[in-house]
């Protein structure tokens, strides 16, 4: 386990964690700290915790979007796929231009 420093809006956080975790939770936090500036640097939102809420929110928008896009991703047909449907449609125009389908 180690330890590290997190800072976000300037407010300096101790985080624990595996070491080979270490890289991706401090990109969490550069990425954390982005999102909640931006909301604060807009002057909409006032207070850390309403500030806090609104990025975890655009953060969990931009998951659910990515993980939709994946899941669409997934439902389309791969090559191989695609040519074995390719052949199995060129069988049934064969047999029917050789008059075979009934």
């Amino acid at each position: 386990m180690i330890q590290f420093d997190a800072i976000i809006m300037g407010q300096v956080y101790k985080l624990t964690c595996q070491e080979s975790e270490e890289a991706s939770l401090k990109k969490a936090v550069s990425h954390l700290n982005e999102k909640m500036c931006a909301i604060r640097d807009t002057g909409k939102v006032k207070g850390n915790d309403r500030i806090a809420v609104m990025a975890g929110l655009a953060i969990a928008a931009q998951l659910l979007s990515l993980q939709k896009s994946i899941a669409e991703d997934s439902n389309t047909l791969s090559l191989p796929d695609v040519k074995e449907k390719i052949s199995a449609m060129q069988l049934v125009l064969d047999k029917a231009l050789n008059g075979d389908i009934k």
